[in-house]
């Protein structure tokens, strides 16, 4: 089975191992795991108090094979460690606007119609993979660009880290603070989580990210056992964000059970509908969205894991295809669009270097449909899996080191990249403004021979997608 393995992989190119891989595609997993119960809980609309007539286990099962079959695409033919499974962002985007959208526009299957949007703009994210235009806007990017890419993705993934565990709250006065109630039992988990982890990765101890969530869960079950016995001052202080679904560990109410079925959700999608010109505004956003979050997420990746050559990332064509194919199936499937997800980063952090890792994170993915009770006990409790993020965005951050900062004309364009993806909380709005101001100041500044063709052109559609597009429809 190893050799198997290195034939296909070709790990020992890579300086890596069958174990490696397999423990990267844990960590991934394990970090990206909250989408099994956050997508059901915000297609459904119950996260929004309201009904949005999709069945919550349909979309639950949907999640887990859309998130397996996506993620076998990768492995197996563009072979990079990347997971894929339902977007953030996309997802809300897809029950607060296009639902509604299509409600408005007189469809009464609202929630069908989106899902045709989402089949229609995967559609056409595979006509621009398949003809290398997605590729052509990779290769544009200067290397300045693309490490900011990976160091603005860092920040963000330790900020949501930092939300979920409940150390950086919402504030009224400042929008967001540092929670300063550290005694309470999600920031003690989490804290025990984090150190462990960083002591281990500064001891390049393998498998550093688990210990950290092992240590975690551990801490949370000793908490639960102890917490009726704590004073009520503690026991109230725990901290609740909008992030956070469950904000207190459980303990798993079995071991296994049997997937609900995804038949209300399978093959319901309306192409009808979704292609009436009411729709196709939401075709684009959403097309436009998953464009630029794979991109940022496959540079983001790839220059973590040192994978990029010669400024150019090998098989992006293959990468950007499998994205695609992903967003397809899962609305075949019921479920909004699937993509690359930047918690892959956690395992290229713990070695993952192939599609071997991926191919792990598609088991275990499948496996969640019957052993949910378990994967529930751990990625439905945020503190437990926030260490993971915190650290490898702390990891990402190291290419700033690498933004050429004595050419004012790259660095701020990075910089803007930088700040913009935490700032907005949105990769795809993060990348849109690095991507407008570079061309602009290379101008300015009398060097726009240096700027790729293709580039003046997404400046110009991000300008007409942001001012009618973005700006009426959310």
């Amino acid at each position: 089975m190893n050799e198997k393995f290195e034939q296909w992989f070709a790990l020992k190119s890579h300086g890596t191992t069958v174990r490696t891989e397999l423990l990267a595609g844990l960590t991934t997993f394990l970090t990206m795991a909250y989408i099994i119960f956050v997508q059901p809980a915000v297609l459904s609309g119950r996260l929004f108090g309201f009904e949005t007539g999709m069945d919550f286990g349909a979309v639950t099962t949907a999640t887990c094979l859309g998130a397996a079959i996506a993620t076998a695409i990768m492995a197996l033919y563009a072979r990079y460690p990347i997971a894929q499974a339902p977007g953030m962002g996309q997802n809300f985007f897809f029950v607060l606007t296009a639902i509604p959208a299509a409600t408005a526009a007189g469809f009464a299957d609202a929630w069908q119609t989106a899902l045709g949007v989402v089949f229609v703009s995967g559609i056409l994210f595979l006509i621009l993979s398949l003809f290398q235009i997605r590729e052509t806007l990779l290769k544009a990017l200067s290397p300045s660009l693309k490490r900011g890419i990976a160091a603005g993705i860092g920040l963000f993934i330790a900020f949501i880290g930092m939300q979920n565990a409940g150390l950086i709250v919402k504030s009224p006065a400042t929008g967001v603070t540092l929670n300063h109630h550290f005694a309470s039992p999600d920031l003690i988990v989490f804290f025990v989580g984090l150190l462990t982890a960083v002591s281990c990765h500064a001891r390049k101890k393998a498998g550093s990210i688990l210990w950290g969530v092992l240590a975690a869960t551990v801490t949370a079950a000793a908490l639960k056992g102890l917490l009726p016995a704590l004073p009520e001052t503690w026991q109230s202080s725990k901290v609740v964000t909008e992030s956070m679904l469950v904000t207190r560990f459980e303990w798993a109410k079995g071991i296994v059970a049997m997937p609900p079925s995804i038949s209300p959700t399978l093959f319901k999608m309306n192409l009808g509908n979704a292609l009436s010109l009411a729709m196709l505004p939401f075709i684009l956003v959403f097309l436009f969205m998953v464009m630029f979050d794979t991109v940022g997420t496959l540079v983001g990746v790839a220059e973590q894991a040192g994978m990029m050559k010669d400024n150019q990332l090998p098989r992006a064509k293959q990468a950007f295809v499998s994205d695609a194919m992903g967003t397809t199936i899962g609305a075949c499937l019921g479920t909004s669009t699937v993509t690359a997800y930047i918690e892959s980063a956690a395992g290229v952090e713990q070695g993952g270097r192939t599609g071997l890792t991926s191919l792990t994170v598609s088991g275990l993915f499948l496996a969640a449909l019957f052993f949910s009770p378990i994967v529930a006990m751990v990625g439905g409790y945020p503190p437990l899996t926030a260490p993971a993020l915190v650290l490898v965005g702390a990891m990402m951050c190291r290419n700033l080191a690498d933004i050429d900062w004595a050419d004012f004309s790259e660095s701020f364009p990075a910089f803007l990249i930088v700040v913009g993806i935490p700032f907005s909380y949105s990769i795809g709005d993060g990348l849109a403004l690095g991507f407008l101001f570079y061309p602009l100041i290379k101008l300015l500044t009398g060097r726009g021979k240096e700027v790729h063709w293709v580039l003046y052109v997404v400046a110009a559609m991000l300008v007409m997608y942001f001012v009618e597009v973005r700006s009426r429809f959310g």
